[in-house]
Parts: structure tokens; C-alpha cells; sequence
């Protein structure tokens, strides 16, 4: 019995350092020698869980729940039912998590008055709403459990309701009302809450509705939030996945092409010992976007059908693959297609871009403009930085191509500006490029070589072999130009500029 005691005295003291494996093992050894009381079981159930054992987490929970039972307390059982319901809704294993939930809200119905529990199993409730299409009504669910955490201070139940809460209203179009809870959720999970599993949780979260909206200022801010929180924790394995992902995507953006790839090959890795897929997926998806920017299409290809087994459609970026391997027509089916399938506004600005590009490859200029006009749309009623600048340099390009190099100009200085502001450094020499253009078209070669250069000098610095490669064949194009100032092959050039297609897979004419 003494050693138990001293294992266990051990164990707490490693669970409040986060040291994982050391709790998890001292925990367990305890437990062998004498089985463990309901609040150690939880102790070592969420051991488990942040090692990425999730059926440990839920098995040793399971006990905790009837050894509270034993002891007569209902409400910290109907606690231990509510993270197992969640913990199977989340893993697509439904029918028990309903289960789960079912069982506590049993057990909570015989409990006389208030508690913050009630405010826990409204959190399913908001759930079922937003599955219906209600995103009001799960708003408000979700508020109401919120003000229950306040009123009982329950910093954990405060902290998941209001980032529900928050996710609901930016969702809904309310993002500058949501964004306000999803930053006040993160405070608090940050300073007060006490599961690490809620901090865990609320984080990803909050920087997934940021990614959702292209909210990109807050999404570094709160992914370097994140990662911090990871690295204080090296035993962690839980949440590390997707925090590798987020941030490969904002070093991406940043133009640190190398550590982003090497961010997500890592994320794939934790997520499969973590067996998340969605996750999973999500970062082999990243792969395979860095992959075709760089010129590995063999690589990209592979990548985005791995994505594709671990239930993600690897679009648009394999529809603008098909655009560089020359495969236009599928490119077209396939972006057309989904874009149909989608009807919420930030999944389908996710699109629009690509249907931008992919309708300039085809020749369809209609198409384009209808693509931009939406996108337009969407960032205006989001008031995202990031989006106004992707719709600047859409516009942008439509109007080159179809030859007003004039109206084209001033957009894209817009565009341009707006990507330096983001430290976007790869969709800034995008936007040179066609702004390179647009000054040839109007016969000031001399400011068209200027941008163009600069941003063949951005593209060899990121690795971007494809764009380098056509910028450096349009400084060194002599072909005779038509009246609107570029030659046939520049404006063949131009339809396929924004979809990462070299100049030597670009169409020629005769």
C-alpha cells in the first residue's frame, strides 16, 4: 500500500507537470497494484487520451463513470457519460455516443435544481441543431450553456460553449460577433480552463472557424498560441497532428514552403498513430498543394489520392494538377462538378479561385467573371483581408484576359498591396506577374520587365519551378504582339498563369 501511495503522489505530481507518459505509467502501475479511485481514473484516463490512445481514454472512463455511481455521485457520472458520448459522436461511432448521452441525461433528469452539467448536455443539443441547418438555434443552445458555465464558475463548460457558440455565428455570416466569443474562448481555455482536453479542443477549433473564413492575422496569432502549448507538452500526441497542419498552411502562406512540407509529412505521421482520420486526410492534402506548387506532380498526385482514402476530396488542388498536366477538359469536369455539390459560402470561396483559373485555361471568360463576381460577393460579407485580395487578383486576371489591360491594372495594384500586407510572398508574385502583363499590354516594357523579374526572383527563392520557369520564357518572349498589346502566346500564358502550369505544358498555336 505505501508503494501504491507513493506511485500514486508520483502520478499526480507528472500529471500536473503534463509529462504524459510518465502519469499514464505511474497511474497504471498504481492501478495493477490497487485499483484506482473514480478521480485517479479520470486522471489516467485523460493520460491516455493526450497520448493519443482514444480507447484506452474511453475504456478507463467507463470505470470512473460507475465507480462515481458507486459512490452515489450522479452528476460527476453524468460528467464522465458526457466526454465517452462525445468522444464516439466525434469518432463517427453515433449509436453509442447517443448511447452515452442518453445515459447522462437520465441520470441528470433525477438531479433536483441547477448545475453546470445541464449546460454540458446542452452542448449536443446545439449539435443536433446545427446537423438540422439551424445555426440560430444552435447559437443560442449554446449561449444558454455559456451563461451556465459563468453562472456556476465552470471555466471548462464556459470555455467549449462559447467557442461552440462562436463557431455557430461565424458559420451563420455573423464572423465579427463570432470571432468576439471565439477569442474570449480562447482566453479562458488558455488562463482558466482545467482539462487540458478542453484547451486541446477549443484551440483547434477556434483556428479551424479562422482557416473556414481566411482569417488569416488571427490564425498565426493563435496557431503560434497553440504551438507553444504543444511544445510545452513533448509527450503529446493528442491535438499535435492538426496543430501541424494549421501550421503548415500558415507557413505556406509565409513562404516557408520547405518547413510547411515538413510540418505536414509530421502531421500525417501523428495523425495516423492518432488514427484521425480527417485530420489524416487534411494533411495529406497539404502535401500534395506544396507538391504541385513546387513541380512534383508525381508526388502532388500521390499525395491528394491519399487524401482522397482518408475521406477528403482533394479539391481544387487536383483539378488544377489536371490543368498542369495539360488535362483541361477533366480539370473543368471536375471543378464544375463540385462547385455544384457546395453550398455554404466559405466552402465554396474555397473553389472559386480555382474556377477562376481553370475557366481562363478553357477560354471561358463568362464563366470567369461569374466566378469572380461570387467570390466578390463572399468576401465582402466576410470582410476577410485575405479574400478581398485572392477577388482582387481574380478580377484582375479576367480582365487581362480578356484584353482591357488598363481596368486590369489598378485591381491588381490593389491585390498586390493587399498580399504584402499579409506576408503572402508567393500570391504577391502571382499578382506581379499579371501586373507585369498588364504593363506590356499598355507598351511600358520597361516597368513589365521590373515586375516580372521580381517575381521570377520570388518564385526561385520558394522553390516555385513552374512559375519561375514561365516568368523567365515571358522575359525572354519576342514574339510579335497584337493590337491590345500581348502576343497570342502571353495570353495562352495568362489563362493558365494562376494554375502553377509551365510554360512548356501551356498550349501552343500555330
Amino acid at each position: 500500500m505505501v508503494a501504491s501511495r507513493h506511485e500514486l503522489e508520483h502520478a499526480r505530481d507528472a500529471y500536473g507537470r503534463r509529462a504524459w507518459r510518465e502519469a499514464h505509467g505511474s497511474l497504471s502501475r498504481a492501478d495493477a497494484a490497487r485499483p484506482l479511485d473514480a478521480e485517479d481514473l479520470e486522471l489516467l484516463a485523460v493520460s491516455a487520451f493526450m497520448l493519443g490512445r482514444d480507447d484506452e481514454y474511453r475504456e478507463i472512463l467507463e470505470r470512473a463513470h460507475y465507480a462515481y455511481l458507486g459512490r452515489e455521485e450522479a452528476l460527476r457520472a453524468v460528467r464522465c457519460a458526457f466526454w465517452i458520448g462525445m468522444n464516439l459522436a466525434l469518432r463517427g461511432e453515433t449509436g453509442q455516443g447517443a448511447g452515452w448521452l442518453g445515459r447522462a441525461q437520465r441520470l441528470l433528469e433525477r438531479e433536483p435544481g441547477e448545475c453546470a452539467e445541464r449546460g454540458y448536455l446542452l452542448l449536443p443539443i446545439a449539435f443536433q441543431h446545427e446537423a438540422a441547418g439551424n445555426r440560430e438555434a444552435a447559437a443560442a443552445t449554446a449561449g444558454s450553456a455559456a451563461e451556465i458555465g459563468v453562472r456556476f464558475g465552470d471555466d471548462d463548460l464556459f470555455a467549449l460553449a462559447a467557442h461552440v457558440q462562436g463557431q455557430m455565428l461565424v458559420a451563420d455570416g455573423r464572423v465579427a460577433e463570432g470571432f468576439r466569443l471565439l477569442d474570449e474562448a480562447m482566453v479562458a481555455a488558455t488562463s482558466a480552463a482545467e482539462s487540458p482536453i478542453v484547451t486541446g479542443v477549443v484551440y483547434c477549433g477556434v483556428i479551424l472557424a479562422c482557416a473556414n473564413t481566411y482569417e488569416v492575422r488571427r490564425a498565426h496569432e493563435w496557431t503560434e498560441v497553440l504551438t507553444r502549448w504543444c511544445d510545452e507538452q513533448p509527450e503529446l500526441v493528442a491535438f499535435t497532428g492538426r496543430c501541424l497542419v494549421h501550421r503548415a498552411e500558415i507557413l505556406q502562406l509565409r513562404g516557408d514552403w520547405r518547413d510547411a512540407l515538413e510540418e505536414a509529412r509530421r502531421a500525417g505521421e501523428r495523425l495516423l498513430q492518432g488514427l484521425n482520420r480527417p485530420a489524416t486526410a487534411q494533411a495529406f492534402y497539404r502535401q500534395g498543394e506544396l507538391h504541385r506548387l513546387r513541380g512534383d506532380l508525381h508526388a502532388a498526385e500521390q499525395a491528394y489520392r491519399a487524401a482522397s482514402r482518408y475521406g477528403f476530396e482533394p479539391q481544387p488542388g487536383l483539378a488544377l494538377l489536371r490543368v498542369a498536366q495539360g488535362r483541361t477538359g477533366a480539370a473543368g469536369a471536375a471543378i464544375r462538378r463540385i462547385l455544384a455539390e457546395l453550398t455554404e459560402p466559405p466552402a465554396r470561396a474555397h473553389l472559386l479561385p480555382a474556377v477562376v483559373e481553370i475557366m481562363l485555361a478553357l477560354g471561358d471568360l463568362e464563366a470567369a467573371r461569374d466566378a469572380c463576381a461570387e467570390l466578390g460577393e463572399i468576401a465582402e460579407q466576410y470582410g476577410s483581408a485575405m479574400l478581398a485580395a485572392t477577388a482582387a487578383h481574380a478580377v484582375g486576371s479576367v480582365r487581362l484576359a480578356a484584353g482591357d489591360a488598363s481596368a486590369a491594372l489598378a485591381v491588381l495594384r490593389r491585390a498586390s498591396q493587399a498580399w504584402e500586407e499579409l506576408e503572402a510572398p508567393y500570391e504577391r508574385a502571382r499578382t506581379r506577374v499579371l501586373l507585369g502583363l498588364a504593363c506590356r499590354g499598355l507598351g511600358d516594357d520597361d516597368t513589365a520587365a521590373l515586375e516580372l523579374d521580381a517575381a521570377r526572383e520570388t518564385f526561385t527563392e520558394l522553390g516555385a519551378v513552374p512559375d519561375a520557369r514561365r516568368v523567365g520564357s515571358l522575359l525572354g518572349d519576342a514574339e510579335p504582339r497584337a493590337a491590345h498589346g500581348l502576343t497570342r502566346r502571353e495570353l495562352d500564358v495568362l489563362r493558365l498563369v494562376a494554375a502553377g502550369m509551365s510554360t512548356a505544358e501551356s498550349p501552343r498555336r500555330s
